[in-house]
């Protein structure tokens, strides 16, 4: 599997007009995933650890799995067509009846979401890698522009709240 897909992180999550860019990637490239705005909210409040007062849809599901003992091992976004992304989420259970492991076609974006709930690894194919456009200059454009415009004192560690990496 090591030489078929590229390991990767979240590297940001940013409001658009239409909902929200993921961006992923590793040391050597970014590429963004263009998501809903509540799924992009999803994935910020799991990474920051938001508590909330109901669980939301990922909650429930990161939830279920923990009742019933099922991990998520990884998720791989496994292909791109016409700007439309595609992940497999892999999950394993282990019983008294033995090791189950079932592999789930899912939404990148619901798969990143659980992901970070679970704290799985997230891949990409080495082909969608190589496919799709390079957007390290965007996001640290992004980044650079949005710690321009902190106000001096109200933001000194430098973190920008939407992009908390």
């Amino acid at each position: 599997m090591k030489n078929d897909v590229v390991q990767v992180s979240i590297k940001g999550v940013l409001p658009t007009s239409n909902g929200c860019a993921l961006f992923l990637g590793d040391e050597s490239k970014a590429f963004v995933i263009y998501i809903e705005q509540g799924i992009g909210n999803s994935i910020m409040m799991a990474l920051n650890g938001v508590e909330k007062e109901r669980p939301l849809t990922h909650d429930l599901l990161d939830t279920l799995c923990r009742g019933f003992q099922i991990e998520l091992q990884r998720i791989i976004i496994n292909d791109a067509k016409e700007g439309t992304f595609f992940a497999r989420m892999i999950l394993s259970m282990e019983n008294e009846l033995g090791k189950k492991i079932i592999e789930l076609d899912a939404r990148p974006s619901d798969s990143v979401t659980l992901a970070v709930l679970q704290e799985a690894p997230i891949f990409v194919s080495r082909a969608v890698f190589e496919e799709v456009e390079d957007m390290t200059e965007v996001l640290e454009k992004i980044l650079s522009e949005n710690n321009d415009d902190d106000p001096p004192g109200e933001n000194p560690s430098g973190d920008n709240p939407q992009f908390p990496f």
